[in-house]
């Protein structure tokens, strides 16, 4: 690859960092090409794109990126970055999925959020549930308040009524 070529891919690094949720670090040394490609299909899936090059270039690339600084320590070897464009737990769930049935693979490292995170904090963000069971679960503590009103006013109707039927059945009697 010529000098114009490996501008152009650290300045690709650099805009996949600046546009990403999330970033992170995995590493990919022995595994072949057959795993390699199911692995970047999974992750187009959700819309994220993984990058293998030299470690130097990524160096590079992390340079002047608040964040993405921190991933440099984890800068050696056989490596690839991994860019979330939307959610950083579904990206870091395929990942961690993806390292059980794959040994080859290791997670390193994340970025998330101006926060680096190590192998342990990415995994535990991945065991997170996805983000419409957080939006569900959030809705129905908000409407609770409200069901268990409107389900109190409702008893005090039929108890109201059934109070009335037994008065005017006993004026009747």
């Amino acid at each position: 690859m010529n000098r114009q070529g490996k501008e152009a891919l650290v300045a690709s690094m650099k805009k996949d960092l600046s546009d990403s949720t999330a970033s992170f670090v995995v590493g990919i040394k022995g595994m072949t090409v057959v795993q390699f490609e199911a692995l970047r299909g999974e992750l187009r899936k959700e819309e994220s794109k993984i990058q293998v090059a030299k470690v130097r270039l990524m160096k590079l690339a992390l340079e002047n990126n608040n964040c993405a600084e921190g991933l440099e320590p984890f800068m050696k070897e056989q490596i690839a970055l991994v860019f979330a464009q939307k959610e950083a737990p579904g990206i870091a769930k395929i990942l961690c999925t993806f390292a059980k049935k794959n040994t080859q693979l290791e997670v390193l490292a994340g970025c998330m959020e101006a926060n680096v995170l190590d192998a342990a904090q990415v995994k535990e963000i991945a065991s997170l549930p996805s983000r419409e069971v957080l939006l569900s679960h959030l809705v129905a503590t908000l409407q609770a308040p409200t069901t268990q009103l409107a389900m109190a006013l409702k008893s005090m109707l039929s108890d109201l009524t059934y109070t009335l039927g037994e008065v005017g059945r006993k004026k009747a009697e």
